[in-house]
């Protein structure tokens, strides 16, 4: 009696393990499908953008351009700003949560972040505004598949495409024009600084009018641009195959 009375719980048992494998591979399998298409499609909009478009019924001013179309100076300058060891880690920089959280935890007034340019690009392409827990969550997951999927060049592609750098100004092409009138081309290494020192809080921090924070944080850019060697310091990753003509 007691051998019949086990068999269909045993069975229901398997059966609710199975859905939830299934349901856990298709989650996977829609993770890996949306991430890979848009590593070969122009990012003309991202969530942020349509949350934005949302609350102010206008839509963005942002331009696609490939990489090439940006001055060498922009990417350097903004992994020199926001992610040094963006070439080398893959996705999470372990040393800078630590050291965040270190800092945090003394409770100094300004909070330390650590995100790297990867999980900005998960946040900003794919995710809502807000904090929590199950959001950071989807940041995690979207950052690994991303960094699985995508080269660390076209990451940088799509970061400098949809980063704010004003308020209703996003992608380096439009700050470009708003802010020098010029294209991203175009731009000197003085300014490619200056837009990257306003990224931690574009709405906050101005490139049209600097704050002494924001034309200190500029010079530290130059600075930290110049130690890691100029814009060759990304070469490994944006050039790889001239890079391993070099070496032969």
């Amino acid at each position: 009696m007691r051998a019949t009375k086990e068999k269909p719980k045993r069975k229901g048992w398997r059966l609710w393990l199975w859905r939830l494998l299934k349901l856990g591979l298709w989650f996977v399998g829609l993770t890996i499908v949306f991430v890979l298409t848009l590593r070969f499609v122009p990012l003309e909009t991202s969530a942020v953008m349509l949350g934005e478009r949302l609350d102010t019924g206008k839509w963005p001013n942002q331009t696609w351009v490939p990489l090439d179309q940006i001055t060498p100076e922009m990417p350097i300058a903004v992994v020199a700003a926001e992610d040094q060891r963006f070439p080398e880690h893959h996705g999470f920089d372990l040393g800078a949560i630590q050291k965040a959280y270190a800092s945090n935890q003394r409770g100094r007034a300004r909070m330390r972040g650590a995100s790297t340019i990867s999980q900005q690009v998960a946040k900003n392409v794919f995710l809502w505004q807000g904090r929590s827990w199950v959001r950071k969550g989807a940041e995690a997951w979207l950052t690994l598949w991303i960094e699985l999927l995508w080269s660390k060049r076209r990451i940088l592609e799509v970061y400098l495409n949809v980063a704010e750098f004003g308020p209703g100004v996003y992608g380096v092409e439009a700050a470009a024009q708003q802010y020098f009138k010029r294209p991203a081309s175009r731009l000197t290494p003085n300014q490619a600084a200056l837009l990257a020192a306003v990224l931690p809080n574009p709405k906050k921090f101005s490139v049209a009018a600097p704050s002494a924070y924001v034309a200190s944080r500029q010079r530290w850019i130059q600075r930290q641009t110049t130690n890691l060697g100029g814009a060759a310091y990304l070469d490994p990753i944006l050039k790889p195959r001239a890079v391993a003509k070099v070496r032969k």
